[in-house]
C-alpha cells in the first residue's frame, strides 16, 4: 500500500535473520510458537512438556470474535485519525527520499523485513498505528478481561493478577504518553514495515505478553506481603531506569545545550551531534533496555518457577541484545570512529559489570 508520501528503504544488501532461508523458516515458525504456546498452557496444566493436541481447524475460527477483532481495528484506526494532539516532526530517515525500482532479488526476505520503510494511506502511518495500537491496547484489554473474569468467577481481585496488570498498564500507558519518543527508535527509522513488524504487532504481541496475566486468572497463587512487596519493588526500580534513562536521551537530543547537560560528559560526531557519556548513558550502552527487563522480571515472578510465564523475559532478552547489535551496526556507520570512543568508554550494553 503506497502512497506519494511512502519511503522506500535503501536496496537490500546486508541480510539478517539467516537471510531468506532464515526468515523463511520464521513465517512458519512464528504463528506456530504462539499457536502452541497458548494451546500448552490451558487452566488443567501449563507445561513444556505437555504437547498441545492440536483441535479441528473449526476451533481457530469464530465469526462473533473475527467481527469483534476488525471492529476493534477500525476503531482503532478512527481514534488514530481524530484531528487531535501535537504534530511532531520524526527524526531524519536513512531513506531521505522515495527510491522508485522494481527489480529485487530478495522478494521473500524483503516481505519479512519489510521494503516500504514508512507506508502511508493518506494521514494514516501504518507503522506507527500497528506499532502502538491494537497490539498494545489489545494486550491491556486482554489482561482486563481476565482480572474482570477472575472477579465474576470468585467475587474477589486475585491480589497476583491485579498486581500484574497494574504493572503492565503502567508500561502501556507509558509509552502511549510518550507517543512522540518512539519517532526516534529504530522500528521507524531503520525497519521496514513487513510480516515481522505486523505479525509482531497484531498476534505476537497481544498473545504472548500477557501469558502471566493468563497463567494467573487459570492457576491463582496466594503471595505473601513482603513477596509482593519486593517484586513491586523490582518493577518499580525498572520503570524508573526506564523512564529515566528514555527522557535524557531524549531530552538531549532534542537540546543538548540546555543547562542541565552542562556538566556531562559527550563526545563530538562528525554530523554534528554529540554522543551522551555521563548519566544512565555513561553506565551502559542501552540502560532502557536494562529498566525493561526488570520489569518483565517483575511480571513473571508472581507465577512462580513454572516455565511458560518466563517466556516473555526470555524471549525479551534474546531480542533485545539482538537489537543492541544491530543497532551499534547502525550507530558505527553513522558515527564511525567517533562510536568506537564511546564503545571503549562506555563497556558494557546492558548489564554493568556483566554484559
Amino acid at each position: 500500500m503506497k502512497s506519494e508520501k511512502s519511503f522506500q528503504r535503501y536496496k537490500t544488501t546486508k541480510m539478517e535473520f539467516g537471510g531468506t532461508p532464515g526468515v523463511t523458516a520464521l513465517i512458519f515458525m512464528l504463528p506456530i510458537i504462539v499457536y502452541t504456546i497458548n494451546l500448552a498452557c490451558g487452566k488443567e496444566s501449563c507445561s513444556i512438556t505437555r504437547l498441545p493436541k492440536f483441535p479441528s481447524f473449526s476451533y481457530f475460527f469464530d465469526m462473533e470474535a473475527t467481527c469483534i477483532f476488525f471492529g476493534w481495528l477500525a476503531f482503532q484506526v478512527v481514534l488514530s485519525l481524530l484531528p487531535v494532539g501535537q504534530v511532531i516532526p520524526g527524526q531524519l530517515l536513512n531513506s531521505g527520499k522515495r527510491l522508485m525500482y522494481r527489480c529485487n532479488g530478495s522478494i521473500i526476505y524483503d516481505f519479512f523485513v519489510g521494503h516500504e520503510l514508512n507506508p502511508r494511506i493518506g494521514s494514516l502511518d501504518l507503522k506507527i498505528f500497528f506499532e502502538l495500537r491494537p497490539g498494545l491496547i489489545g494486550w491491556i484489554m486482554l489482561n482486563f478481561v481476565f482480572v474482570l473474569k477472575a472477579y465474576q468467577d470468585t467475587g474477589t481481585l486475585p491480589p497476583a493478577l491485579a498486581m500484574v496488570t497494574a504493572f503492565q498498564t503502567l508500561y502501556i500507558a507509558d509509552i502511549l504518553y510518550f507517543e512522540s519518543h518512539f519517532l526516534t527508535t529504530m522500528d521507524i527509522m531503520h525497519d521496514g514495515f513487513g510480516y515481522m513488524l505486523a505479525f509482531g504487532d497484531l498476534v505476537w504481541v497481544p498473545f504472548l505478553y500477557c501469558l502471566q496475566t493468563r497463567y494467573l486468572l487459570e492457576h491463582p497463587r496466594d503471595l505473601t506481603w513482603y513477596a509482593m512487596c519486593g517484586i513491586a519493588l523490582l518493577n518499580f526500580v525498572g520503570y524508573y531506569i526506564f523512564r529515566s534513562s528514555n527522557s535524557e536521551k531524549n531530552e538531549f537530543r532534542k537540546n543538548p545545550h540546555d543547562p542541565k547537560f552542562d556538566n556531562y560528559e559527550t563526545i563530538p560526531t562528525a554530523s554534528g551531534k554529540k554522543l551522551l557519556v555521563s548519566g544512565w548513558w555513561g553506565m551502559v550502552r542501552k540502560p532502557n533496555y536494562l529498566g525493561d527487563l526488570c520489569m518483565a522480571l517483575a511480571w513473571s515472578l508472581p507465577c512462580g518457577l513454572n516455565a511458560i510465564p518466563y517466556f516473555y523475559p526470555v524471549y525479551f532478552l534474546i531480542f533485545l541484545v539482538h537489537r543492541e547489535r544491530r543497532d551499534s551496526i547502525e550507530c558505527y556507520k553513522k558515527y564511525g570512529s567517533s562510536w568506537d570512543r564511546y564503545c571503549q568508554r562506555v563497556k558494557y550494553k546492558i548489564f554493568p559489570y556483566i554484559y
